[in-house]
């Protein structure tokens, strides 16, 4: 059985402690170390090289983001696996969050999510999925929608086709690959290969990235 390890960052001595436990609950799972701050989280990611790392965004010295990027640049520049980092954060709709998830992480859920769903995240995470938190979602979706200091559509927008840009709305409200088939009338293979596509064009690294740039951009639907 492959064992994952993952470590953690966060400034509350109480929330580390609990994390750690559930961890090193699960058989499949291994606790690779901790940190209270960025400065740590990027000696953390360097001497004990985990698979996974949990990442709060507010902490001090160096924050989450800044840690993030550190990190990801470390890896490239010593031709190594970057670990992948899912973000902590305490509110559904976050735009540091958002910022991490450009600056490299995997994808963000809340703090106060059920244990089952961390763990699941952590899988998730290590097989080189993206996760977000429904909520989370739901609320960019809906914080988007109102055009709050969002970006003009970029070049690249004007690329995508008329189908590759439904199953982009589809997909940027957090619908899975059966549930957009299902809406779009099409199999799920076709799903893949479309949304494969639109995130070629859009130069996006996974459907987490995809959110956030639904979120950060005003997108014309003609």
């Amino acid at each position: 059985m492959s064992v994952v390890r993952v470590a953690l960052v966060d400034d509350q001595a109480l929330f580390r402690a609990g994390i750690r436990m559930l961890v090193e609950s699960q058989d499949d799972l291994v606790f690779a170390g901790d940190a209270d701050d960025g400065r740590g989280a990027v000696a953390l990611a360097a001497r004990s090289r985990p698979d996974v790392i949990l990442m709060d965004v507010r902490m001090p010295h160096l924050d989450g983001i800044a840690a993030t990027e550190r990190i990801m640049a470390d890896a490239e520049r010593e031709g190594r696996e970057p670990p992948r980092i899912l973000v902590l954060t305490t509110f559904d709709l976050d735009e540091n969050a958002a910022r991490a998830i450009r600056a490299g992480a995997s994808g963000f859920v809340l703090k106060d999510a059920d244990p089952e769903f961390l763990l699941a995240a952590i899988r998730t995470v290590h097989r080189g999925n993206a996760v977000i938190a429904a909520n989370a979602t739901r609320e960019l979706i809906a914080h988007s929608s109102r055009g709050a200091g969002r970006r003009p559509a970029p070049a690249a927008w004007a690329d995508l086709t008329a189908r590759e840009r439904e199953i982009f709305a589809l997909a940027a409200k957090g619908l899975s690959n059966a549930e957009i088939a299902a809406s779009a009338f099409v199999s799920e293979a076709t799903v893949k290969t479309h949304l494969s596509r639109v995130l070629g064009k859009l130069g996006l690294r996974d459907r987490v990235q995809l959110v956030v740039f639904a979120y950060e951009h005003d997108l014309p639907t003609g």
